[in-house]
């Protein structure tokens, strides 16, 4: 055991940039920094040393899932330090955080993986986002904005991105809980069509068509976007949907993008980016998106210039998405006596971490957010400059 001890006192010795308080399993405790600690992490049992060499993302993320680690503090604090010691022995390891886990999506494999994580229950997310139900970055105008003031923005900020015009059709590929296809319809009058492999989201979306008497101008299917055949579109919408695609189908769904729309037509594209193309980690691909890949900007727009697009427009939004998720990880904890009410303590410790280990990694810069505006072809017809946009 003693064996373990000295691995866990270098291994902690230099794994965060700030002051922290160790409590070993056996009751030992040691400060690791020379200032007072931030936080103070308690193990209560050991973790196998090759387990964590070989994956600590999947390692540590068990670990503090099923209560083997406890966190004293804001288990924020403790991810960002994490994040900012690009000395540490994490950023060294081949595996860490970033495993490279291309897993091939076909439309079967597509539908179970979305199923996993967004058929949990509309009433579970219900409870920690805003009344729009809107799961992808917000956009904050200010910072006295609250989420469902920001993720209307966002709405808004993509649509008049996207210039649109009354009778036009649009496809939002991935739409949620249908808050973007309601509001260009409400407020653009273009006919909008919304597709989802989630149940949950499909039958939210077509309560909600009714509620808003839209039936004439919104519809909703239950379909994969390599499924949607004998249509085009003047615009293609795709928000936080990109990730789910898979590094080897990248190709294809520019392919299928580039054939819904019409000539000199408009696509946005808004998505999770990294930095070094190495996927998403190990512990996410198990437990909160299986079948994820998140892809540098070189990839994508490599992709979109294969397929004779011309882009247009691309914005970092990382700030915004570090707000959201902040948001998101303060509702989901005062929402915990809801949750607890049908959820047991490994998945809110494991929905707690992802959240936070979100906020931390686009805070610290490891992963981005951005929106790429394109266009089929040249389209000479567009405003020479944003003033649209934001006027």
């Amino acid at each position: 055991m003693e064996v373990d001890k000295i691995f866990y006192r270098n291994l902690f010795k230099n794994l965060f940039s700030d002051p922290c308080l160790v409590k070993f399993w056996d009751g030992d405790v040691e400060k690791f920094g020379k200032k007072d600690p931030k936080f103070r992490i308690i193990l209560r049992e050991p973790i196998p040393k090759l387990e964590i060499i070989s994956d600590p993302s999947l390692a540590f993320g068990e670990a503090y899932m099923h209560g083997r680690i406890e966190i004293e503090g804001n288990i924020r604090d403790v991810l960002d330090s994490m994040f900012k010691n690009t000395d540490s022995f994490l950023y060294q390891s081949p595996t860490y955080l970033k495993v490279v886990k291309f897993i091939s999506n076909g439309i079967k494999k597509s539908k179970e993986n979305t199923q996993f994580h967004y058929d949990i229950g509309n009433d579970f997310y219900r409870l920690w986002l805003d009344e729009t139900l809107t799961y992808s970055c917000a956009y904050f105008k200010s910072p006295e904005d609250t989420l469902v003031q920001a993720q209307k923005n966002k709405v808004e900020h993509i649509l008049r991105k996207l210039n649109l015009q009354e009778g036009q059709s649009l496809l939002d590929i991935g739409c949620g809980w249908g808050e973007l296809i309601i509001a260009a319809a409400r407020k653009y009058h273009v006919r909008a069509l919304g597709i989802t492999l989630s149940q949950e989201q499909y039958d939210k979306v077509l309560a909600r068509i009714d509620h808003e008497n839209l039936n004439d101008l919104v519809d909703v299917q239950l379909l994969d976007y390599r499924e949607v055949k004998g249509q085009v579109f003047d615009r293609v919408v795709s928000v936080g949907m990109l990730e789910h695609v898979g590094k080897e189908h990248l190709k294809g769904y520019f392919a299928v993008v580039q054939g819904l729309l019409k000539e000199e037509g408009i696509s946005l594209l808004h998505a999770i980016t990294g930095m070094d193309g190495s996927g998403t980690n190990s512990w996410i691909n198990k437990y909160i998106f299986p079948g994820s890949y998140i892809p540098t900007v070189s990839e994508l727009i490599k992709q979109m210039e294969s397929r004779g697009f011309y882009l247009l427009d691309a914005e970092s939004l990382r700030n915004h998405y570090t707000r959201t998720l902040e948001n998101w990880a303060l509702n989901f904890e005062q929402a915990l006596p809801l949750i607890r009410e049908s959820k047991d303590e490994s998945f809110i410790r494991m929905w707690r971490l992802y959240l936070s280990s979100c906020a931390a990694s686009f805070n610290s810069g490891n992963i981005d957010l951005h929106q790429f505006l394109f266009s089929k072809g040249p389209n000479n017809r567009l405003p020479w400059t944003r003033d649209y946009i934001y006027s």
